[in-house]
């Protein structure tokens, strides 16, 4: 028992510990008042979680003091959200309600932790409409973007503290991570965090990638700090002697961005060269900012070649997230280009920062890119046609996307995502303008409506009252307005038709003697392998099915009974495999109690045994296998949470899977043969295909073959690799890369 005290005792001096720590992150914006307010949410978040512990076995009041430490430190935001983060979770785990907030804290204390309450279920496991709850999320994001920068502290600190969960839980947290979170700090400039929740995300979904860039980084740490101190010494001594204050460091990349330059452009971690960026922080006056950057970036240019086509300037047309840098490429001291970024302290907290930056500066907020960016969010939820999921992925395009910047014929600067077109600039002026489009006049020259624009564009749009939305329009719009207005427009047109198609529907089942009812109406969109009723009866009002195809299925319905269950399509291989082998069925154990229960495996990523993989419960194909880290996986995982199941494999190995190999080398002599002879000689593997490109002496192949586990694949890899010529043998992500 005493044991059990002294080990409390200990608890609550690291709790006060905590709570000072947190109180001297926010000592910048504490005014009159605001430390006892701060205190009183503390005292109420430490006795309504006193009982409640997290699943490291930490008492749970870390996890509020911590959300509250990243909202004042990391996000910079002042004593209300510092309150609110503290009470975050008090109102929805305890017998605390929002009344009683209100009556301690105020309205708007209460109003933020309601958002946050809403919101906490978002990802609710059991609920199956979470993009229709991010639509909610959002809706509480256009009253008080406080509500979001605290849910993504609230986040951050989650994946901090995430080693205690069991892997499903750690993989759909990741998945919704790297699907949401992530790309909303990025729009909402918080580039540090961003960053954090990419790597974080990755350390659980991609670990063994995730290792090795790790252990990569820190083999060349010294010669890397070495490199930016020969970088930086001169750059410092002239900046100095020009009379500006700088501060000049290197700054490394992210893991999760490493990774992704990799994959872009197929290169091994070796040929990564921008490991890092130099940064050059300048101590500047507001109306000096801009000229002193560009004095640092002459001097920087003086220094060292600069690469013309690589220089961004985010000074004189800020991104819509509010970043404002200057970045510029240039040949370092060793042979190597080195990414340069000049910038100013305030720019410089606004890129780490984001809004809650803006706000500290005041920046006529009203007219700030954040208001512009809640009035988007707004527009966008209120139309209440767009699909949720639809909405999810229209969102998250914009939310990635880089701006650029369109004139109107008057000179207002309007801002669009990348690849925007006329007809997307249309639908940005005005819903009625897009609609009634024809035609543009950029920069006095008539363009179609598909036409990508290009920054400082300006654009005339041409209309017509005959012209209505195209369903190809769909094809070329970038932004979600476009889209959900076509989108809306269409699915009006499409009802109407659809009206005449009912009742034509209805004269020939009478006449086939087959009764008009739901259930005869569904089979029959079945049949027609048609995702809805309406467009069945769209498709009989534009005679695409006819009095024949009725006949056809009357037929068919009458020898339903003798149809096998589970036809087998011929090009899926695994289908076919899995079929043949019902028998092996016992290799996969699926769910909580991993019991023996009949998959089929995803075609999209291919897993084979030893694979690090997921069950996903379909609709009509039962459970389909999945890798963890298939190109689809983060998004399944993110909107379906609640069918993923756990699977795992034994390590039978009766079975034979398909996979792709992607080799590349020198052509020489009998290459082919001695990759033949390695493969299905020495290592006895069937192979299904093989494909070889041969283009000046280099030589590129893909192989699709049929092997055991990862274990058998790894092993045939690297004895690939030994054959003299080859350089490198990757494994598809997908097999319709290989195709």
């Amino acid at each position: 028992m005493k044991d059990l005290v002294i080990d409390l005792e200990a608890e609550k001096n690291e709790i006060l510990k905590r709570y000072r720590a947190l109180l001297r992150a926010c000592k910048s914006t504490l005014e009159k008042g605001d430390k006892r307010m701060i205190r009183k949410a503390f005292d109420m978040a430490l006795e309504s979680h006193s009982d409640m512990r997290r699943k490291s076995g930490e008492p749970y009041i870390y996890h509020p003091i911590a959300v509250a430490q990243i909202a004042a430190e990391e996000i910079g935001l002042g004593t209300t959200s510092i309150v609110c983060a503290l009470l975050h979770d008090v109102v929805e785990d305890t017998d605390v309600t929002l009344d009683d907030i209100e009556r301690e804290f105020g309205k708007k204390v209460a109003k933020i932790i309601d958002g946050l309450t809403k919101i906490s279920g978002v990802f609710d496991t059991n609920s199956s409409l979470q993009a229709e709850n991010f639509r909610k999320m959002l809706l509480t994001l256009a009253d008080d973007v406080r509500v979001i920068l605290i849910k993504l502290a609230d986040r951050l600190h989650n994946m901090r503290t995430m080693e205690f969960m069991p892997r499903d839980k750690q993989l759909k947290l990741s998945s919704e991570t790297v699907y949401l979170y992530a790309p909303l700090a990025h729009r909402l400039g918080l580039y540090a965090i961003k960053s954090e929740l990419e790597d974080l995300s990755m350390k659980y979904m991609e670990r063994e990638t995730y290792q090795f860039i790790k252990n990569k980084l820190n083999e060349k740490k010294a010669e890397r700090e070495k490199f930016i101190r020969d970088f930086s010494e001169p750059v410092k001594k002239v900046v100095e002697g020009q009379g500006l204050v700088a501060d000049v460091f290197g700054r490394p990349k992210s893991i999760h961005s490493i990774w992704n330059k990799m994959k872009k452009k197929a290169i091994p971690f070796e040929e990564v060269y921008d490991l890092f960026a130099i940064r050059i922080i300048l101590d500047s006056t507001p109306e000096n900012e801009k000229s002193d950057c560009w004095k640092a970036y002459s001097i920087v240019t003086d220094l060292y070649r600069p690469n013309p086509d690589r220089l961004r300037d985010w000074i004189s047309s800020p991104k819509a997230n509010g970043y404002e840098s200057l970045h510029t490429t240039v040949m370092g001291p060793r042979g190597q280009w080195v990414e340069v970024q000049i910038r100013t302290k305030r720019m410089n907290e606004i890129a780490e920062k984001g809004f809650a930056a803006h706000w500290k500066y005041k920046e006529s907020s009203t007219d700030s890119g954040l208001d512009l960016w809640v009035q988007k969010v707004r527009d966008l939820l209120k139309n209440p046609e767009s699909n949720a999921l639809d909405f999810l992925d229209d969102f998250k395009m914009n939310l990635f996307s880089d701006e650029i910047f369109i004139f109107t014929p008057k000179g207002a600067l309007i801002q669009l995502p990348l690849n925007a077109t006329a007809l997307d600039f249309a639908f940005e002026i005005h819903t009625d303008v897009g609609a009634s489009c024809i035609g543009a006049k950029v920069n006095h020259k008539l363009v179609p409506l598909s036409y990508k624009l290009q920054n400082g564009d300006q654009v005339e749009i041409i209309t017509s009252s005959k012209q209505v939305p195209k369903e190809d329009w769909l094809n070329f719009v970038v932004t979600a307005k476009a889209k959900a207005k076509i989108k809306s427009s269409l699915k009006e047109e499409k009802r109407r038709i659809a009206e005449t198609g009912k009742e034509i529907l209805e004269r020939k089942l009478k006449s086939l003697k087959i009764t008009y009812n739901s259930e005869n109406i569904h089979k029959l969109s079945y049949y027609f392998k048609l995702p809805s009723t309406l467009d069945l009866f769209f498709e009989v009002a534009k005679g695409t099915i006819d009095m024949k195809d009725l006949k056809e299925y009357q037929a068919s319905e009458k020898v339903i009974e003798n149809k096998p269950q589970d036809k087998i399509e011929a090009e899926q291989v695994q289908s076919l495999v899995r079929t043949l082998k019902a028998k092996d069925a016992d290799m996969l154990l699926i769910g909580e109690d991993m019991q023996k229960i009949d998959y089929k495996l995803a075609n999209c990523c291919n897993p084979i045994p030893g694979d690090d993989v997921f069950g996903f419960v379909t609709v009509s194909d039962g459970i389909k296998i999945h890798r963890t880290n298939c190109p689809n996986a983060a998004k399944l995982m993110a909107n379906y949470g609640y069918r993923v199941v756990k699977a795992k494999w034994t390590n039978q190995q009766e079975l034979a899977f398909l996979t792709g190999l992607r080799i590349t080398g020198i052509d020489e002599v009998g290459l082919i043969n001695q990759l033949t002879t390695v493969i299905s000689h020495d290592f006895k593997v069937n192979i299904r295909s093989i494909t070889v490109d041969s283009d000046n002496g280099i030589f590129e192949g893909t192989v699709m073959i049929y092997v055991n586990d990862t274990h058998h694949l790894d092993n045939l890899t690297k004895r690939l690799k030994m054959i003299k010529g080859i350089s490198t043998v990757t494994r598809f992500d997908s097999i319709e890369k290989a195709s």
